[in-house]
Order: C-alpha cells, then sequence, then structure tokens
C-alpha cells in the first residue's frame, strides 16, 4: 500500500469512527424510548377516559332534556287519568246513590228488596272511596313539583 492510499484510508476511517462516536453521544443523549411509549400510552388513556367521561355527560344531558320535555306531560298525564277514573267511579257511585234512594222503603220491609238496597249501599261505600281517593290523589299528584 502506498501512503497516499494509505492516507485515504486512514482518513476515511476516522471520519466512520468520529460518525460512530457522535451517533454513540447522540443515543446516549436522547431520553429513553420506553418512556416515550409509556407517554404516549398514558396519552392514549386519558384521551379514553376524556372521550368516556364526554359520552357520559352527552347521555346525562340528553336524559335530563327528556326529563324537561317530558316530565310534565308525563305529570299531567298522570293527573287527568286519575281525574278520569275519579269520573268513572263517581258515576258508578251515583248510580248506586240513586239505587240506595230507590230501595229506602225495602229497609223496612226487609227480604229481596232489604237486599238489594244494602247492595246498593256496599257499591255506594267502595265506589265512593275509589272516587274520592282518585281525586285526592290527583290533587296531590298535581301540587307535587
Amino acid at each position: 500500500m502506498d501512503r497516499e492510499r494509505f492516507g485515504r484510508a486512514l482518513g476515511q476511517g476516522a471520519r466512520e469512527a468520529a460518525k460512530a462516536v457522535m451517533k454513540a453521544a447522540d443515543a446516549a443523549a436522547s431520553p429513553n424510548p420506553k418512556p416515550v411509549v409509556r407517554s404516549v400510552a398514558r396519552s392514549v388513556i386519558e384521551a379514553k377516559s376524556s372521550a368516556q367521561s364526554k359520552t357520559a355527560g352527552i347521555k346525562r344531558g340528553s336524559k335530563r332534556f327528556g326529563e324537561a320535555v317530558w316530565g310534565p306531560f308525563v305529570k299531567l298525564s298522570g293527573v287527568l287519568w286519575l281525574e278520569v277514573t275519579g269520573v268513572f267511579f263517581g258515576i258508578f257511585a251515583l248510580t248506586a246513590a240513586i239505587g240506595v234512594w230507590r230501595s229506602r222503603d225495602g229497609f223496612r220491609q226487609g227480604g229481596e228488596a232489604a237486599r238489594h238496597g244494602w247492595f246498593a249501599v256496599f257499591m255506594l261505600a267502595v265506589f265512593g272511596y275509589f272516587a274520592v281517593t282518585s281525586f285526592v290523589r290527583a290533587g296531590r299528584r298535581g301540587r307535587r313539583g
């Protein structure tokens, strides 16, 4: 090998060695790649939990919106239903009251007329109770907030 070729080879080797040393120094100075993976995993977990909390918030908000929109309607329909059933039971109670009035003389006579009269009294009591309690419950439900 002549001097010139030897010098070139030595120079090339020195340059490659210097590059290797620089790469080693950069690798030693750079942060550990495992914590980078952990921080990426943490950010993925945080993004997932924030997405889940946003989804839960949307669900909660839509439920509250539904309650705000349909709540008064449900309350009103419940009160209206109790009032309708109260009127229905009141009609039966009124019919039984008419039966009691018509059979008032039968209580003194006894027999079949008295049995019809007592049945009418029983029906008046039962349907009168149902009518009154339906209106009482409707009033309570209507005042409730």
